[in-house]
């Protein structure tokens, strides 16, 4: 009964469903676009491993009432201090030496590539960070201590300089240098962090310290020290950081004058960030829900005013109450997840034509998908409960009078 009553009025159906519709549609897109930021940030972090430390100048986190100065005057982590760190260490699986240029021009005879990082890394970044190549092989360790003019590339460079050819035993031009290239990344896709290998090619630092200045404060070098698979974090922290006051010769009162971030401190930052981002959505759907809500309520008083003589005539034929309660319930739970439907189809076409369009990809989960349902049938409910009380509580003889 309650669907045949939203076929009879198809226009009015449809109007009704609108209002729910954008409210669904509003609130689930929110929480895809969040859900699918966090996933790509939780990635890109779970990318640089759960036990790994980084010494940088640099803290990730600020405390409010460190001066800034402070940080200012602090050395940059050097080569020597690695290999300082290699020698010592005894938590350490694997310890490496990064610096990055950026906004290079990549040149290969007859095109080129702008806005490139080009990365010098010592052997074991290999061991550290977690890379497929999907061409090639990576450095070895003689051609890494004797400092040989190769390089692994990341996807995007191999496709954009080389296209369909093998990029293997290609010759490219960078920093005003050539390089062989030995390997190519896996595809991996863009990256919120800015993490992604598509857009940066390696090079061994031993042959790189000979072009570049690895002091330099535009390069920022750092260390990575991975720690073996028994060592917790609190751990390796704890050795690195008695190591690194000792290769600095630091007194016992004096403060560290380095910093050493890992990956949980990014983790709980974008749990803070994307918390605050899923308030404002609900926020946001709320408003658009709410409004949807009072539209279908509304209708259904309509509803009831327009059928009251067939309410007088179902109560005096018997029917109770309940009954006439439920049929109108239904009818608003029906319109409320129709349109919440229509609302989450919204969303997955959205979603999928951003994920074509974009090298990002944005997916509607099944959560959100549960979600968006359930709302839509809570609304229902909600908005439909007073028209179908007043329905049920309607005297038949009074009612059908009224609707003669």
């Amino acid at each position: 009964m309650a669907f045949h009553a939203l076929s009879v009025n198809k226009l009015r159906t449809t109007l009704s469903l609108l209002g729910i519709t954008i409210g669904i549609f509003t609130i689930i897109l929110v929480f895809t676009v969040v859900d699918s930021l966090e996933r790509n940030v939780r990635q890109s972090v779970e990318s640089m491993g759960d036990n790994v430390v980084l010494i940088q100048k640099w803290p990730w986190t600020f405390g409010s009432d460190y001066p800034w100065w402070k940080y200012l005057r602090r050395p940059l982590p050097s080569y020597k201090e690695m290999d300082e760190l290699r020698l010592r260490s005894t938590l350490a699986e694997a310890i490496s030496f990064e610096a990055y240029l950026s906004e290079k021009v990549i040149k290969y005879p007859g095109s080129s590539i702008e806005n490139i990082s080009v990365g010098a890394v010592s052997h074991e970044f290999g061991r550290i960070r977690s890379i497929e190549l999907a061409q090639g092989r990576y450095f070895t360790e003689t051609e890494s201590a004797t400092g040989k003019a190769i390089t692994v590339i990341g996807a995007s460079i191999a496709e954009q300089l080389f296209g369909a050819e093998d990029a293997i035993g290609k010759e490219i031009k960078a920093i005003g240098r050539k390089f062989t290239v030995i390997g190519v990344f896996v595809k991996e896709g863009s990256s919120i962090v800015g993490d992604s290998m598509d857009e940066i090619i390696i090079v061994p630092v031993n042959y790189a310290r000979s072009i570049m200045n690895l002091r330099s404060e535009r390069i920022q070098p750092f260390i990575q020290v991975k720690g073996k698979p028994s060592v917790t974090n609190e751990e390796l922290i704890g050795e690195v950081t008695s190591l690194m006051r000792s290769i600095r010769r630091l007194r016992p009162k004096e403060e560290n004058d380095f910093a050493l971030n890992e990956s949980k401190l990014l983790s709980n930052q974008v749990s803070d960030i994307f918390g605050v981002l899923g308030v404002a959505g609900w926020i946001i759907g709320g408003f658009s829900i709410l409004v949807g809500g009072f539209g279908i309520a509304n209708i259904m008083f309509v509803s009831v005013k327009e059928r009251t003589n067939i309410i007088g005539i179902q109560k005096s034929l018997g029917a109770k109450r309940y009954f006439i309660l439920v049929q109108f319930l239904a009818e608003a739970v029906s319109l409320c997840i129709i349109g919440g439907l229509a609302g989450l189809f919204l969303v997955f076409v959205i979603a999928l034509s951003a994920s074509y369009m974009m090298d990002f990809e944005m997916m509607l989960s099944l959560g959100n998908i549960i979600q968006g349902i359930i709302i839509s049938a809570v609304i229902g409910i909600i908005s439909g409960f007073v028209p179908a009380y007043t329905a049920s509580q309607l005297d038949p003889v009074e009612a059908i009078r009224t609707g003669i």
